[in-house]
This record gives structure tokens, sequence and C-alpha cells, in this order.
């Protein structure tokens, strides 16, 4: 008798999660496989079928998240009940496992362009401006949420062209918010000298984070509509003048931006005011023009390895996942001289990093960072700075205290944050994500689902679909 043998899957099978049909955005269930070295999610929609959909090109890296997880920072209060299950509680609802590490505040809906990518699908017919006191009820239920809030980064439609933006930055200063961000195209920073006057008299715990897609003109007009080329010169010069802290953001996309990483990395080093560069790859929200997911998509691995390979000082082992939601951020610092920088993460040991308490790491401890940091400026005629414990770390990392001489401006870091959409959204990273929206209503929700289901109202819709 003849009896078939059994044949071995093509792929391991990780876990499952749930995740969205990328269709109907209704939740699936998604299987996590890993073959060929990368990682897909297997998701079956009743009325779509099975979606096959890479979420990391990279399976060691995947693996390596997994070792950074580590017990979450919840907030102080809760906005919501938990009455739908998650996502639909938001927020946020006393499920949620992470604080708000960084809080976006949009105080208005209008632009001065109207960019084919757009989480927010601002553009100049868009009018809306929020007034002072919704902005000051929003700032207040953060500071309820966290006590004192870590960063808060204010942000539009263009928060520049709000009429009483200078007035918002007070308010946000008068609460006690350690560091914040205004998120900018940098229009109006290249062409008002003195609004960038005003703005240098916020510091210190100020920073502009300036949008900063590409060197390319034919990218800026791919991702902007606009070649900006000249705008951001004139913005980073202004920057420059007054020594503000920068931050260059850059949207990634599949066969525009993709082979700039290195480049964009070595610009932003000729610039003193620059403290580091985010990498955003696309998420499908929001105005996102003629994207097509096969041909667009890049994920967070493929960021991190096209960085490792460019010109950069920074290896693959110098970018590591940050631990309070590991899947969708990744982090890297460096010491800066000047253009030079020196990688130092990789010195930093693996358990106290996702230790559980709060900690500082002191240089000293570990002989080989010590090594680094002597080594490195040993050969630098830096001017000393005014001492300080260096907050350049996000919350969820220890902090670091160096030696006295170094500052903020000592300090070059690299970050990679990849938003859910409904390609790779998974609901244990919506539980742990640290990016959060204000709302006029009081709510802090996730980044990640807001664009999603709350932005457009989609969810009093699905709300209502449940409970009939």
């Amino acid at each position: 008798m003849n009896v078939p043998l059994r044949k071995a899957a093509p792929y391991i099978f990780y876990g499952q999660t749930t995740s969205l049909c990328e269709t109907c955005h209704a939740l699936v269930p998604a299987k996590i496989i890993v073959e060929d070295n990368a990682v897909y999610y297997l998701k079956r929609c009743r009325e779509h079928g099975v979606q096959r959909t890479l979420v990391s090109s990279d399976a060691a890296y995947y693996r390596l998240c997994q070792d950074y997880l580590k017990p979450g920072d919840r907030p102080l209060t809760a906005q919501t009940a938990t009455n739908y299950g998650c996502p639909y509680d938001c927020g946020l609802c006393p499920d949620h496992e992470q604080h708000s590490c960084l809080a976006l505040l949009d105080v208005n809906d209008e632009c001065n362009l109207t960019c084919p990518v757009c989480f927010a699908d601002s553009s100049p017919r868009r009018k809306a401006h929020k007034s002072l006191d919704e902005i000051a009820r929003m700032l207040d239920a953060l500071v309820e949420s966290e006590g004192e809030p870590d960063l808060l980064q204010i942000s539009g439609g263009e928060p520049t062209l709000h009429p009483d933006i200078l007035d918002i930055i007070r308010m946000a200063k008068a609460r006690p918010i350690r560091h914040i961000m205004l998120n900018t195209n940098g229009l109006r920073i290249a062409q008002d000298a003195d609004f960038v006057k005003a703005l240098a008299e916020f510091k210190p715990g100020f920073e502009v984070y300036l949008q900063f897609d590409s060197l390319k003109p034919s990218a800026l007009k791919t991702l902007r509509g606009a070649d900006l080329t000249r705008i951001r010169y004139q913005a980073l010069e202004a920057l420059e003048r007054e020594e503000l802290s920068t931050t260059l953001v850059c949207v990634m996309k599949r066969g525009i931006n993709d082979d700039e990483t290195g480049e964009i990395i070595e610009h932003a080093l000729q610039w003193s005011c620059v403290r580091g560069v985010t990498f955003q790859p696309i998420q499908d929200a929001g105005r996102n023009d003629g994207f097509d997911a096969k041909r667009d998509r890049m994920v967070l691995s493929d960021i991190r390895t096209s960085i490792a390979k460019s010109s950069a000082p920074f290896d693959a082992a110098d970018i590591i996942p940050l631990p309070c939601n590991p899947e969708s951020i990744a982090i890297g610092y460096a010491l800066r001289s000047g253009n030079r920088i020196a990688p130092i993460t990789s010195f930093i040991p693996q358990d106290v990093i996702v230790a559980e308490a709060p900690n500082a790491i002191t240089f000293e401890k570990y002989p080989e960072l010590q090594r680094r940091i002597f080594e490195f400026f040993s050969l630098s005629t830096t001017p000393d700075c005014t001492p300080e414990r260096l907050e350049a770390l996000l919350c969820c990392l220890p902090d670091v205290q160096m030696p006295e001489q170094l500052g903020y401006e000592h300090i070059f870091r690299i970050a990679i944050v990849e938003f859910l959409d409904a390609y790779n959204f998974c609901l244990s990273r919506v539980k742990r994500s640290c990016i959060h929206f204000l709302t006029p209503a009081g709510q802090i929700i996730p980044f990640d689902t807001y664009n999603l289901f709350y932005r457009d109202g989609r969810i009093d819709d699905i709300r209502r679909g449940l409970v009939s």
C-alpha cells in the first residue's frame, strides 16, 4: 500500500495577529510567516479572500524586535472606556499599553502646498484653524494624561499659517512639556526672517521638524508637487543663522527616493543646526495620489538596510528597535563633532536598554563606550558648552549622562518610523503605539488608527455596525 508522504510547509509559521483586509479595511485574522528571510502576513477576508503582504524584508531583524520588548509605560489617565475592543475605543482606552512618547497637535487644516502625499489631506482650499481655547483644552488633556509630556509636535496643515502660531508655542512652553517640535514644510521659515528670530526665542527645548524628502527635484515633484530645492536650502540657512535645532524628516517611496538615505544623512551633517534625520516609509492614508502597493510600498527594514549599505557611517547594528514599539520604530545615535559622527548605540548593552525601570547610563560604566567617546573627541576642537543631561534619547531609552563638555549639539540621531495602514496593520502594534494624536474632544488617539478610522469619522459607522 502506498502511504502518502507528508510535505513540509514552504514557510515557518511564526505567529498570529489581527490585521485589516486591504480592500474593505475590516479586521481579519493574519498568520505571521517567515519565508526566504522575509516576514509576511497571510490574511483571510471572507469577502475578498486571501492576501499575502510583506511586513519585513529582514527576518532576523524582525525576530530581534521581539528581544527589545519591555513592560509598557502607561498613561496616568484614560480618556475613553473599553467597550468595542481595539482599535475601536480610541482613546486612550484602559487597554492601551503605552503612553504618549510623542503627541501630535494639529492646529489647522490649511496648507500652502497640495502634496500628492499627505496624511491629513491638507491644501490651500481648507481654511479651518483651531481656536486658542480648543488648543488649550487639548494641551491640558495631554498634561493630565502624561504629567510631564516628553515630546509635543505642533503640526497641521501647515502650522506656520495659523495666525496665532507663536501664541500656541508659548502656551505649550508654559506647560510642563519637556520638548516641543514645530512640524513644517519650511516655506515661511525660508521667507520670513523675523518669524525665525521669534522661533529662536523658544530655545532651549524647542526644535523644527523640517520636511526634507529628497535632494532630487524630480522626487520632490512626485512627493510634494513642486521642486522645493531652493526653499529647503533657504530654510536651512535661516535655521542655521539662529542656531535652531532641526530634524529633517523624509517620507520614503520605493523607486523615488529610496536610494538617497546616505546622501540625505551626509547633507544633514553639513548643517550644524541639524540634530538628525527621521525616515518614514509612505503610509497609505489621507491623500496618496497614484499609490500602488506593489510598486511604491517600503517597510522599515528596507530603510534600515539602505542606510547600512550607504556611505553613511551607520551599520545595521547601530540602528536598533525602540523598546516601546520595536516593530514600528528603529533608532540610532551617534556622537557628533562638526560634520563627523561616530555611532554609539551598539556600545550600550541590550539588557540595559530594555530594563524595566527608568535608569541612566553613565559612560564610565561601559569601557567601550568610554573609549569611543574619548577617541572621537580627542581630535575635536569643539569648544565646551553648557553642561546638561542629554535628553536627546527618546523617553523609552535610558538617559545618557555624558562628559560635562558634551551637549545636545554633540548628538546626531537616525530614526525610522513606520506607521500602520491596511497592509501592515497589527493589533499588538496598535496597543503599543506611542505616537498619538490629540483631538478637540480631549481624546488621545494612536496616529495609525486616527488616520485609518477616526480622521474621516468612519469609526461611527463601524461602531453602529458592531452593536446592530
